[in-house]
């Protein structure tokens, strides 16, 4: 994820976005306030699929209506609950949304769609960070650094949902490597 994109909307719920900075900062708003409703009247954190769904049948209703305008904005949502464990979803600016176990949005995302495709195998969690930098590096216009990139982690701990944002001396470790093994594979 590129820089300053990623957004907590709940204690389970974790997203990012491309497309219209603005257009993303109003459907944010929408999506933390429908997660503190839930909250607030469920006592309980509101399931991440029933969070996404509230936000595409918003996203879709912009589609139909005449003198406004789609959103311009694909999110990923990244959450935990207690119905279904972790889950990924994707919806574009139409208001469709899938469900995935990897997936890319924004610049370039069906070359990267594409690498992942022949790359992901269930991997652990270091892997999954490696993945990551391959397909940012191999996808990307721009050369990776870690003021450019920005990776986000969520994982359970004590009953709790934890979403650790990589330090930059982390990204860059995951960069350096990545980039070693690129020369050697050149080498050979």
């Amino acid at each position: 994820v590129l820089a300053e994109k990623i957004y907590r909307l709940s204690e389970n719920i974790t997203c990012t976005v491309a497309g219209i900075t603005a257009d993303a900062n109003i459907l944010i708003n929408h999506l933390r306030w429908w997660a503190a409703q839930y909250k607030l009247s469920y006592g309980e954190e509101m399931p991440v699929e029933q969070l996404v769904q509230n936000l595409c049948n918003e996203k879709q209703r912009y589609t139909q209506i005449g003198g406004k305008r789609p959103f311009g904005v694909s999110l990923l949502y990244m959450g935990w609950d207690k119905h279904y464990g972790y889950q990924l979803y994707q919806s574009d600016p139409s208001g469709n949304y899938t469900g995935w176990k990897a997936t890319c949005i924004g610049n370039n995302h069906q070359a990267a769609m594409s690498l992942l495709k022949q790359e992901y195998k269930s991997p652990t969690l270091a892997e999954a960070k490696k993945l990551a930098v391959k397909v940012l590096w191999k996808t990307l216009d721009v050369k990776l650094t870690n003021e450019k990139v920005e990776m986000a982690v969520l994982t359970r701990r004590d009953g709790k949902t934890v979403v650790e944002e990589l330090t930059a001396a982390e990204v860059e470790k995951l960069i350096k490597e990545h980039e070693e093994k690129e020369k050697e594979a050149e080498a050979k």
